[in-house]
This record gives C-alpha cells, sequence and structure tokens, in this order.
C-alpha cells in the first residue's frame, strides 16, 4: 500500500498536470465531424490548441465562446449560443463537445440551462448532438477530463438494440497513444470481434494525409457507431479512469465489462488475450502466440539492464500504474513516483509513497535515479541532474512519431523493453568509458 503524500504548497511550481478541458478535448477528437467548443475566454483555448498542435504535430480542430470581461460578469448564454450557431454554419459539424473552463465553472453558468433554452430557441437543431462536459480547470488533470468527456459519450448517445454477439465497446483511457488504439484494434479484430473503440484516436491524430482539409475531425468514432454501442455484447476499459463509463454502459443496457489496468507487459497481455478468447470463443492466434515468445527472448535480452535499476516517474495515474507494474516486473525499482490527480490505483501501488505534485516537488526526490520518465516538460530536470530521460504522457514536443508509438500488446511491450534497455546499455558504455 503506497501512502498518497499531497503537497500542501500555497503556489505550484512548474506545474506537470494539464488541465481538464485539454483531456475533455482530447476525448472529443477521437469522434468523426466533431469541433470541440471551450466555453471560456479565448485564452483557455488557444493554450489547449498548442498543446495538441505540438504534441501530434497535426492540425487540431477547436473553437471559443471568447467570453470577455464583460459577458463573463452578464454570463455566457448569449455567447455559447452564437458560437454553437456560428459553428453550424462556417464548418456544419456533425457534433459539437462543449466543455467549460475555470472561468465559467467559477461564474457558475448553468449549462444544462443554457443549452435546453438554445433547443427551444433553435429547434431546427434539436437532432445536432451537443455532448456537454464540466470540465473546471481548477481541479482534476487531464485524466479526469478525458474520463467525464467519456463518460458524456456514453451516457447520452448509445440507443437500445438488439445485442450483436461479435460487437465489443472499448473504452480507452488518456494514457493511449493513436498507436496503441491501432494495435488494440488489430488485436480485438483477430478474434473475429468487431470492436466499437470509445474515442478512437487512432482514426483522427494517428498522423494521416487526409484526401481533402477538413475544419472538424476527419476520423474517429462515428455518430452511427455510437448510437450503436447499446447493442454490444460486452465492453472491454482500458485503464482505471474508464471504470465510470464501463459502468454507466451497464447501467443502462445490461451490458457486462471486464476492466484492464494495463495490456503493457507479458502477465498483463496474457490476460488480454484470454479474456478475448473467452468473449469470442476462438482460441489465440498463431500471430500471437509466436510474439509473445519473441518477447519472452526480449526480456532474457533485457532484464540483465534493467536489474536494480533506480526510476523516477511524473506521469498521470493511469500511465503512471502501468508503467510502474511494468518496471518492477522487469526487476527495476522505482525512486520516486509523482503524479497530477487522485485515483484508487494510486494506494494499490507497491510503492512506499506516491506524491500528488508539480515539478518542483519532483526534482526534490529524483537525486540519485538511473531514469527519468515523463513528458518534454521533464527534459529540464533531466539536463540538469544529468540522469537519461524515457518520454511518456502529454505534451511530448521534441521527439517525432508519437502519433504512431505503440506500448501495448506484445509488440509494444518489446518496443519498451529496448527503447529503455538501450538507454541502461548507453549509460553502461559512458560509465566504464569515464571509469565511474
Amino acid at each position: 500500500m503506497a501512502i498518497i503524500a499531497t503537497q500542501n504548497k500555497p503556489v505550484i511550481v512548474n506545474p506537470l498536470k494539464q488541465s481538464q478541458p485539454l483531456g475533455a478535448t482530447l476525448a472529443f477528437l477521437g469522434l468523426k465531424g466533431m469541433i470541440p467548443l471551450l466555453h471560456g475566454s479565448q485564452g483557455c483555448t488557444a493554450f489547449a490548441k498548442v498543446i495538441l498542435v505540438r504534441h501530434f504535430r497535426e492540425v487540431i480542430p477547436l473553437s471559443t465562446t471568447a467570453m470577455t470581461e464583460v459577458s463573463t460578469i452578464l454570463g455566457g448564454e448569449d455567447n455559447v449560443e452564437q458560437a454553437i450557431l456560428t459553428l453550424v454554419e462556417k464548418v456544419n459539424p456533425e457534433i459539437i463537445g462543449l466543455c467549460t473552463t475555470g472561468l465559467t465553472e467559477t461564474r457558475g453558468d448553468d449549462m444544462e440551462k443554457i443549452l435546453r433554452e438554445f433547443r427551444q430557441n433553435h429547434p431546427h437543431l434539436n437532432d445536432l448532438p451537443i455532448l456537454l462536459v464540466s470540465s473546471p480547470d481548477f481541479k482534476g488533470a487531464l485524466q479526469d477530463g478525458y474520463a467525464a468527456a467519456v463518460e458524456s459519450m456514453v451516457t447520452q448517445l448509445p440507443e437500445k438494440g438488439d445485442i450483436r454477439p461479435n460487437q465489443v465497446n472499448i473504452l480507452v483511457s488518456s494514457a493511449f497513444t493513436p498507436g496503441d488504439l491501432q494495435e488494440i484494434k488489430d488485436i480485438v479484430s483477430a478474434f473475429g470481434l468487431v470492436p466499437i473503440v470509445i474515442p478512437d484516436l487512432s482514426a483522427s491524430l494517428d498522423g494521416h494525409l487526409d484526401d481533402s482539409w477538413s475544419p472538424i475531425t476527419g476520423g474517429g468514432t462515428t455518430l452511427a457507431q455510437l448510437r450503436k454501442v447499446g447493442s454490444s455484447s460486452f465492453t472491454i476499459a482500458i485503464g482505471e479512469s474508464m471504470r465510470g463509463a464501463a459502468e454507466i454502459l451497464d447501467k443502462r443496457f445490461a451490458i457486462p465489462y471486464e476492466l484492464f489496468s494495463e495490456i503493457t507487459g507479458l502477465d498483463a497481455v496474457d490476460n488480454f488475450l484470454q479474456a478475448l478468447s473467452d468473449v469470442s470463443g476462438v482460441s489465440v492466434p498463431e500471430k500471437y502466440r509466436r510474439q509473445r515468445r519473441q518477447l519472452q527472448d526480449a526480456m532474457l535480452d533485457t532484464h540483465f539492464f534493467f536489474g536494480r535499476k533506480r526510476v523516477s516517474l511524473a506521469l498521470e495515474p493511469d500511465l503512471l500504474w502501468s508503467t510502474v507494474t511494468f518496471l518492477q516486473s522487469m526487476g527495476a525499482e522505482i525512486h520516486a513516483a509523482v503524479t497530477t490527480t487522485r485515483s484508487p490505483l494510486l494506494e494499490k501501488l507497491h510503492l512506499e509513497k506516491v506524491i500528488i505534485g508539480d515539478f518542483e516537488d519532483f526534482e526534490n526526490v529524483v537525486e540519485g535515479s538511473d531514469l527519468l520518465i515523463g513528458n518534454s516538460h521533464t527534459a529540464t530536470i533531466s539536463k540538469k541532474l544529468n540522469i537519461p530521460l524515457y518520454r511518456q504522457g502529454i505534451p511530448i514536443y521534441d521527439r517525432l512519431g508519437i502519433g504512431q508509438y505503440t506500448k501495448v500488446g506484445y509488440r509494444g511491450t518489446m518496443q519498451i523493453l529496448f527503447d529503455i534497455g538501450n538507454i541502461f546499455l548507453e549509460q553502461e558504455e559512458n560509465s566504464v568509458k569515464h571509469g565511474h
């Protein structure tokens, strides 16, 4: 059992966490024909847009209600109405994701009432789905906003229908990249199952050239697929923060679910494939049996470099959990762990303590580590203390190919083993060279 330490500082120094609206926006970008609309000042939206553009190196559709000092005091009803009407006229989205921000949450705008009145005033737009998410940036973090957006999707869009035996829902948390999602879809499909991934970033933010430019998302889970979610025979939730959405589907449509907190590492992938085999009645394809043997060999080749290495991590809770459990399975020691927001997973970690804090707290506890794991903002600490860095999380803007990066399944696990193993190998060569 880990002790959860919250830093009661009067100010956050060098923030680690990203905001809830950014998380909600990221989730919405996995739906086709979507434009996320942030209800707040232009600065809130510009900030989220810059982070996502730098991370994915893609065009990010994002809009704002552009609240000013005056409209914030008088109320944002007109701004929301005008923003939605402008979007319908200019870009004709199939779906709008409306996220609140710290500004409008602090003021206390009654968003449900604003939307009800909008529907009454514009009955011709009643068929346009508008997903509302409460995502104040003064509490929680990216993972919370992302989970809230997914819960909004499964609450508002799926409809009851006849059960389709081979159709499964895949709820995926913010810890997974577009490349991870593609791998998950490929694995699920190999068992003869038809996956509906909610949300599907692998079809929108995987870094592909479209035939024509679009001001809304060009790929992702379609509205038609989201409507069919209620007909699925089973739900697979990946990442603890997806438990709430899985429970909503269970309650609404009596769809049973299984939750996997990680699918990196030999045991974790074995469990995932066994579950898919149980659901589908199909035995594990030979392709994956061979990949498993390749992973076993990779673990034999690399475990010398991982043993007793001290690793410090600064990651969101779901990603922290899967990375820590994987490293510990390879014999590495966790020197320090800092995260952004509370999660039931944190206490279950086999660590002395987990700090909910910022990069200042991280810098204070990492001395003596062999490796740091965190987003690109960790690079400053890495250079200052001369400890190598392995990049994970959001944003990563000083490396290419983040959209395609894969850490799940047998192949993804091998990739991480070799990536981190090579860092340790280089370190050992350097220390021999310099006589340390």
